[in-house]
């Protein structure tokens, strides 16, 4: 398979690779788009005209970014509560060019359920967003274009998706597998939308942004955050060569929101504003995707196994 590339290397930033491309009447919802990379993805397309609605937990946060961004609006989205997904399903109107999947949590120190008793996790970064990308189909299939982005991560790399004990019931609870295997079934859902609704027209990739200092990083412990070079002996954040500032990290989000340079890609994954290489998961691989997050057989098994809980 030939892989899909664009000229824009890795430390490109989300306005560059949609530089001189004008969205204006193009309407965008990006979740978490308050702050840090959702926040630099809302800055970019806002910038190139679209009209962009920032679904988050507490919409009071995204203030200082419609102050900014005049035209933009903030709608209150609790992912982890699917309550909360169907309500902000129902009261929207219109099309859907683009669903920017971003919200996340990420390595939650104890086990938490919501609910339909999803782990935490699992429940925010990919039932949530099943949830809202099931409940604006139509809304989707009414745009010229429409596009989904998952935004997962490199984690997939390191966990596939567990059908045997997904909420961590029977298995010690860790908070890194189930961050892991979360973004797995992410890289899944796009596959799944890929493969389920091709006759809509709607088109779904996922991407990592790569390391980047945001609130994400938040429950890292200190021990972690220092072997990875990005903190010092006294707490204070440090910078590694291979970390990226936000508009760099939501560049990839971006390029498939909205650059014409994938129009028509579907089912895939991209790092680095590039799409990635197929490898085998496990321990030492550091880029590209693992088998086991684009394998078709797994995709339509997790939406099957979803798909109770949403409907």
């Amino acid at each position: 398979m030939k892989l899909t590339t664009t000229p824009y290397g890795t430390r490109a930033t989300a306005a560059e690779v949609i530089e001189g491309l004008d969205l204006t009447g193009r309407r965008m919802i990006v979740t978490g788009g308050a702050s840090g990379l959702g926040a630099e993805t809302v800055r970019a397309l806002a910038g190139a005209g679209a009209q962009v609605t920032i679904a988050t937990r507490n919409p009071a946060i995204a203030q200082p970014l419609l102050e900014e961004l005049p035209g933009t609006q903030a709608v209150a989205l609790d992912l982890s509560d699917l309550a909360s997904v169907r309500a902000f399903c129902a009261d929207w109107s219109g099309p859907v060019d683009a669903l920017v999947a971003n919200a996340g949590v990420m390595m939650l120190p104890t086990r938490e359920v919501n609910a339909q008793g999803w782990e935490m996790q699992l429940a925010t970064n990919y039932l949530g967003h099943f949830a809202l990308v099931r409940g604006l189909r139509s809304a989707l299939r009414a745009a010229e274009r429409p596009r989904v982005v998952l935004v997962s991560s490199g984690a997939q790399l390191r966990a596939g998706f567990d059908f045997d004990d997904p909420q961590f019931d029977q298995r010690p609870y860790d908070p890194f597998l189930a961050y892991a295997q979360s973004k797995t079934a992410d890289v899944l859902l796009a596959v799944g939308i890929s493969r389920r609704w091709a006759e809509d027209g709607i088109t779904a990739n996922a991407c990592a942004p790569g390391w980047i200092h945001t609130n994400l990083t938040r429950h890292i412990d200190r021990a972690t955050m220092q072997a990875l070079g990005a903190m010092d002996a006294d707490g204070n954040l440090l910078t590694p060569d291979y970390y990226k500032t936000p508009a760099q990290g939501a560049a990839t989000t971006v390029l498939l929101a909205a650059s014409p340079l994938v129009e028509g890609v579907t089912g895939q994954y991209f790092e680095d504003n590039q799409q990635a290489e197929i490898v085998d998961g496990g321990p030492e691989p550091m880029a590209g995707v693992a088998k086991w997050a684009i394998d078709p057989t797994a995709a339509d098994r997790l939406w099957d196994h979803a798909s109770p809980f949403v409907n």
